[in-house]
């Protein structure tokens, strides 16, 4: 360690990049003209050696070593790492420029591959260029960036010197691609509905609220797209997707956030028992494009896919009681895949009934958290009527857990809506639970953190 603070470090590397100018270089040039990706000149080293073919890759400076004449650099990109060979003789004048450069500088570099005695690929370097000056100095690997308030808050900087952290990032794209691949595949178009909205529906939560200016009106951020989603069913498409991001002004934990992503589904002309089919068949497609595999591990426990996932009814698990804390108890100690189904009618405001007591809902547990919530849509607008006041009365009493009144969708719905199952999957709970994390924050790029 130098013992300088940063601000004298900025101050150091300030200089140098003064230095860099007065000999003429410019130190943020436009573009870059990199030929090759550093994983694919690993991948083709032993043609490239023989070949003797000059190569031009660019990257961030990850470490430099100097001996006199030589300097010996490791070179980073997305894809890869590199080490670099510097030689006075190879590169002439500008050597001197390399007592400029520091770790985290951008460098786009020419010259041919060979091999070390110790048997490392290195790239003798003939002419190098600067891409990007860093000013601010990185965190030592194991000491300057461990605290994980800090990795969550300058994720930028967790990206850099904990590269292994991007694995969970790559994993979450692959996921949703297919996902949304899964859909389309089935016939699904996807749609955009409004973030805006007037009354906050589709869900049971509380809003985030915002001023319109253009309208001089107070709106709400969504909770849930279901409500729009449902209107187009009413409007003639038959199958419709989003994969919405959504808003719920509520609590903080290891598995809810307020900004979170959701991604909604209705399919006319089905039940709850067709998706139950269709998200077995949904969750092996996953894996398989994910994993190459159906077994996959949940929390620490081997989870096989190809098994018919379990099914047990609401009154099951909670030992007949209507309420949400016995679920939520009973949910934690699920770990494989299982359909809770026949939710009590109270708690399920926007599904059909099944009897007088429940309706046809489905619930997926995976690894001890609800992932997946589904149901028969509710079509008969006297009936969703009738459910809006209840709820409407329950809210007056002081009841802040109800779903709002929405007059127009009850006036969609009375133009008549066919047969239709709907269902929403927590994207962020799953990528949790497929990645292995431990909170969403994990696999959230940049979670909202307290000043």
């Amino acid at each position: 360690m130098t013992g300088k603070t940063e601000e004298e470090l900025i101050k150091v590397r300030k200089e140098k990049r003064q230095k860099l100018a007065d000999f003429g270089v410019d130190n943020y040039p436009a573009k870059s003209g990199r030929e090759w990706q550093i994983t694919r000149v690993l991948e083709n080293e032993k043609e490239l050696i023989a070949g003797a073919e000059t190569l031009k890759i660019a990257g961030r400076i990850m470490a430099l070593r100097g001996h006199g004449a030589i300097i010996f650099a490791d070179l980073r990109d997305e894809s890869g790492k590199i080490q670099l060979f510097f030689k006075s003789d190879n590169v002439g004048n500008d050597f001197l420029k390399l007592e400029l450069l520091d770790i985290g500088d951008f460098l786009e570099v020419s010259g041919k591959l060979f091999i070390t005695k110790a048997g490392e690929i290195t790239l003798e370097v003939t002419k190098f260029k600067m891409l990007s000056k860093s000013l601010r100095p990185l965190p030592e690997k194991w000491h300057g960036l461990t605290d994980i308030e800090t990795r969550y808050r300058e994720r930028y900087v967790d990206l850099i010197v904990n590269p292994e952290v991007k694995e969970f990032f790559y994993k979450r794209s692959k996921i949703i691609a297919s996902l949304r691949n899964f859909l389309v595949k089935n016939d699904f178009l996807e749609v955009d509905t409004p973030i805006f909205q007037p009354i906050a529906g589709g869900a049971i939560a509380k809003p985030f609220s915002t001023h319109y200016n253009a309208y001089d009106r107070d709106v709400f951020l969504r909770i849930a797209p279901e409500l729009y989603l449902k209107r187009l069913i009413v409007g003639g498409f038959e199958k419709v997707f989003e994969v919405a991001r959504c808003f719920r002004n509520e609590g903080v934990d290891a598995s809810h956030n307020p900004e979170f992503t959701n991604l909604e589904f209705y399919w006319a002309y089905t039940d709850y028992e067709k998706l139950m089919e269709f998200t077995e068949e949904m969750l092996r497609d996953v894996a398989i494009k994910v994993f190459g595999k159906l077994e996959v591990e949940i929390v620490g426990e081997q989870i096989d896919f190809s098994e018919p996932f379990q099914r047990v009814t609401f009154a099951e698990i909670t030992g007949n009681k209507n309420s949400d804390d016995a679920f939520k108890t009973a949910v934690k100690k699920i770990i494989k895949p299982t359909f809770v189904v026949d939710h009590p009618i109270e708690i399920s405001p926007l599904a059909k009934k099944k009897n007088e007591k429940s309706v046809e809902r489905f619930q997926l547990i995976l690894g001890g958290l609800e992932i997946i919530n589904a149901f028969s849509e509710l079509n008969d607008p006297t009936d969703q009527q009738e459910r809006f006041e209840s709820q409407e009365k329950l809210r007056e009493k002081g009841d802040e857990e109800t779903h709002a009144y929405d007059a127009d969708f009850i006036k969609a719905l009375e133009y008549g809506m066919p047969p239709t199952a709907g269902w929403g999957l927590g994207v962020d709970r799953f990528v949790m639970l497929l990645c292995g994390a431990k909170t969403l924050r994990e696999i959230l790029l940049f979670p909202y953190m307290k000043s």
